[in-house]
């Protein structure tokens, strides 16, 4: 696997491999690799001829009393996983690299309306951080083909708005959630949970099916079926963010009739914000 530094060194190398007529996958990460980013990669090697990984605590994307200090950084660990399923380049550029004048005093990418919805009330400015960390990726790599998880479900809808509304010409292909035996999302920040902690997470996820279910019953009151899955979680420990049916295609809260659901939680355990979702189809 080859690791690249610097912008220059990677395009320079990607420009290599499009001569030779090869397509060009890209998975974004910000290390501290586990399943779920695996499964990524695996999937973009069946989609492309080459497979760049990315790996970059992006601190435009982090609030205020968020966790970017501590965020786990686990270089060696990540490449040995990676080499393990044959990545071709891993690029993991420096934060200069990437924002010579800064992160606050580089041009940003907006995406309007549904950033300000569930996880980006709670966190201003975190999908702004995103959205330009991902475009600048986009730009630097010119692949044809992007991969992204689903439990990050409101980042791919913005992604996806991002792409299309400044026509980029790239691909993105969704991969399910990878979940533990006990049904929690696997995440980087499970590893803040302790070992008591890591016991309750997996209610998370039954609470989302209870939902779900209680759905599929016929249940269309929406606002008692999240309160009453906020009041569930707190018995169990956890301090709800926020539980949230909604529009699984156009990301807007769900109304009677609604066909295609998604269901998507926020919730702290501890110190940890842990994030979830479940579709739905209702008959």
């Amino acid at each position: 696997m080859l690791v690249v530094r610097t912008i220059k060194q990677l395009q320079e190398e990607l420009n290599q491999r499009r001569q030779a007529s090869q397509s060009i996958a890209l998975v974004p990460t910000m290390g501290n690799l586990h399943e779920g980013h695996l499964q990524l990669v695996k999937t973009a090697q069946q989609q492309a001829d080459i497979v760049v990984v990315t790996l970059f605590v992006n601190p435009t994307q982090f609030g205020a009393n968020e966790d970017l200090d501590n965020y786990p950084r686990t270089f060696q660990d990540d490449c040995n996983q990676l080499e393990s399923i044959n990545a071709n380049i891993l690029f993991a550029p420096s934060i200069n690299e990437i924002y010579p004048l800064g992160g606050n005093n580089t041009s940003h990418v907006h995406v309007p309306g549904i950033t300000h919805l569930l996880c980006g009330a709670s966190r201003p400015g975190h999908f702004d951080g995103v959205t330009t960390i991902v475009c600048k990726l986009f730009n630097i790599t010119r692949a044809d083909v992007a991969i992204f998880g689903e439990k990050d479900y409101q980042q791919l809808a913005v992604i996806r708005r991002m792409v299309s509304d400044l026509n980029i010409p790239i691909h993105i292909i969704s991969e399910p959630i990878v979940r533990a035996h006990d049904g929690l999302a696997m995440s980087s920040r499970n590893g803040y949970l302790t070992d008591k902690e890591r016991i309750v997470a997996p209610q998370l996820y039954q609470a989302l099916q209870e939902v779900k279910q209680q759905l599929l019953n016929g249940e269309t009151d929406f606002l008692a079926l999240e309160n009453n899955a906020k009041t569930q979680l707190s018995s169990t420990g956890f301090r709800p963010d926020y539980c949230s049916i909604y529009h699984a295609l156009e990301l807007k809260p769900a109304k009677k009739g609604d066909k295609e659901i998604v269901i998507l939680a926020a919730a702290f355990l501890g110190p940890t914000r842990l994030i979830d979702n479940i579709t739905c189809s209702l008959p």
